[in-house]
């Protein structure tokens, strides 16, 4: 570890002990993983899965091509996610005449940047997922030649978000990381809500589009955001 990293992991090491003081711990994978099932969010997801699974089982062979959807989807994934996030989750809320455009997703993701430690709030909202998860079938349905394509889109997509909630998660579990990689995208991660919430918008994968876009900068020439837990209030002033 470079003298940069050893400054970065001390910066945010006493950033998260001022902000979660002595409430963390440390649990085994498996006790994360059952405490996971817990949230309604895992449920809804892998029911649609099964459903998919299922349903692209009974549609027999498909062509060779639909390989291409998910290893397409898991190459796209990290940009898709990093467009997610800055452009919905960090939504800034507005008003067109009297009406305010303020979506669910924004406001539970301002709250969870307020408190990262609240582990209802680390899942997607389950009234998002309500219409959420239904709406993939339509626009399967409207961008695939055949059904057998259709239901491999749909499981890719669903398998995709459900290590999504994992990963998401476990980062924010007290889980503390082993491996190399899974370090990386816990550090990052942890940048974004302790240091500073303008950079690091990448969750699954450690910075690969935040590299390619500009928001993955050296920690330590990054001052810690006043907003990082309340975000866009000093906006507009």
């Amino acid at each position: 570890m470079t003298d940069i990293d050893e400054l970065a992991a001390r910066r945010l090491a006493a950033d998260e002990q001022r902000i979660t003081g002595s409430r963390r711990t440390n649990v085994s994978l498996g006790a994360a993983w059952r405490s996971f099932w817990r949230a309604p969010s895992p449920w809804m997801i892998s029911a649609f899965l099964v459903a998919a699974v299922t349903a692209r089982v009974l549609a027999g062979p498909g062509s060779w091509w639909e390989l291409a959807i998910p290893v397409g989807l898991v190459a796209l994934f990290p940009l898709i996610e990093w467009v997610i996030h800055v452009v919905i989750l960090h939504w800034r809320p507005r008003r067109l005449g009297p009406v305010a455009i303020d979506s669910l997703l924004a406001r539970k993701h301002r709250a969870h940047h307020a408190d990262p430690r609240d582990i209802p709030l680390v899942f997607i909202p389950w009234p998002a997922l309500v219409w959420l998860l239904p709406s993939y079938v339509v626009v399967a349905w409207l961008v695939t030649p055949s059904s057998s394509s259709m239901f491999t889109l749909l499981v890719s997509v669903y398998g995709i978000k459900l290590g999504y909630e994992w990963t998401h998660y476990l980062v924010h579990s007290d889980y503390r990381p082993r491996s190399r990689w899974y370090r990386h995208v816990w550090r990052n991660h942890r940048l974004h809500h302790y240091k500073n919430e303008h950079y690091w918008f990448t969750v699954t994968t450690a910075g690969t589009a935040d590299r390619l876009l500009g928001t993955y900068p050296d920690p330590a020439t990054v001052a810690t955001s006043p907003t990082v837990r309340a975000l866009h209030a000093h906006e507009g002033r």
